[in-house]
């Protein structure tokens, strides 16, 4: 019966893998700008984004929040981690990414995680005052994710995220939730075959409220008098980003034991077609090679229309390559680890995405 549910996924994935392949189109740049919460689109994890986010169908542990949520079920016992993030270098944004992970039961995992951008001091100006001289302000992004991840063979995972967003300055603010889900098949003789889906940013339109929307006027009456009024502005409903993961991956083993298969030197290639609701499709592919899970070192390239034809056509700071590494350094009896993450991300203009950060595995 298993070996029934597993072949069936497996038909099913590949069906949806062709089906969407084949209706594929260049996303809907002509709807960019259209979407609000655009941070959900921000990747605040080095290990994926080193490898250029290809890893939809093979992403593991805590980091799997962003990618592709099934892949949290394999959180071996208890997962913390903290990234940091300085996002085009230049702009002043930093990014910082705090979670936790904890295995629940034989199959399931539970996860918080926390990212929060902030975007640097602003001054502050008026009509009155275009100039400045007010201050400064601060925007402010905070996305607070849950997440519950399941095993329901030794082949099939499953996830889904509960996202709670939040953004504004000091007197005007959004705040909206979003949900993705995701479904893992891992196959093979030896595991190394990888297929995934994850869908991403679902949920109800977001809209600003807050007194920075209302302005103070003198008005005039019949009898020559005047008066302030305040005039309360409404503004627009926005659509979440939506989007859909289409990835796989497979694992070369480079050297060969009395099983048949070394797993001290691996390499793993990993593709991912990403379909989004308000700006063009992306087409990520990666590489990274693992020495005993301790070292691990990978690359990675985003591609989409226009990206490589001159700053006239690309409509994205990001260039396309990308680049990473993970010195994971096990101690204690119960095999723990210790990890560093490294990631940077080519771009033009600003001076890039630098990625780093720290995880223990307990």
């Amino acid at each position: 019966m298993k070996s029934f549910l597993n072949i069936s996924l497996s038909v099913a994935l590949t069906g949806s893998f062709l089906t969407i392949g084949t209706n594929a189109t260049a996303g809907n740049p002509e709807r960019a700008g259209q979407a609000g919460a655009t941070q959900l689109l921000i990747n605040p994890y080095a290990r994926s984004a080193g490898w250029a986010n290809s890893n939809t169908a093979r992403c593991r542990g805590l980091e799997s929040q962003y990618n592709n949520v099934a892949g949290l079920a394999f959180t071996r016992k208890t997962e913390l981690m903290f990234m940091r993030s300085s996002w085009l270098v230049g702009s002043g944004i930093n990014i910082n990414a705090f979670g936790f992970s904890q295995k629940i039961g034989e199959t399931g995992a539970l996860a918080l995680g926390i990212t929060s951008i902030n975007a640097g001091r602003i001054e502050r100006t008026t009509e009155e005052q275009p100039e400045g001289g007010l201050g400064t302000f601060t925007p402010r992004f905070t996305n607070i994710a849950l997440s519950y991840a399941k095993g329901f063979s030794d082949n099939i995972y499953g996830g889904i995220t509960v996202r709670v967003i939040s953004e504004g300055i000091d007197n005007v603010k959004a705040q909206g939730v979003s949900l993705d889900a995701g479904i893992q098949y891992h196959t093979g003789k030896y595991d190394q075959i990888h297929l995934g889906v994850g869908l991403k940013n679902v949920g109800p339109k977001m809209q600003y409220k807050g007194d920075g929307l209302s302005v103070q006027s003198t008005v005039n009456n019949a009898y020559g008098n005047s008066y302030l009024l305040t005039q309360n502005s409404k503004s627009a409903a926005f659509d979440l980003p939506a989007l859909l993961n289409l990835g796989a991956a497979y694992d070369f083993y480079l050297l060969r034991d009395t099983t048949g298969r070394l797993k001290t030197h691996r390499i793993t290639v990993a593709g991912n077609f990403t379909s989004n609701s308000f700006t063009k499709d992306n087409f990520l592919v990666g590489v990274e090679y693992g020495w005993k899970d301790i070292i691990m070192l990978r690359g990675g390239m985003t591609m989409e229309k226009g990206i490589f034809k001159g700053e006239g056509n690309r409509t994205t700071a990001f260039t396309g390559p990308t680049c990473g590494a993970t010195v994971e350094i096990p101690f204690g009896e119960k095999k723990s680890t210790f990890g560093i993450d490294y990631s940077y991300r080519f771009t033009n203009p600003f001076g890039g995405v630098h990625s780093f950060g720290a995880r223990i595995n307990l």
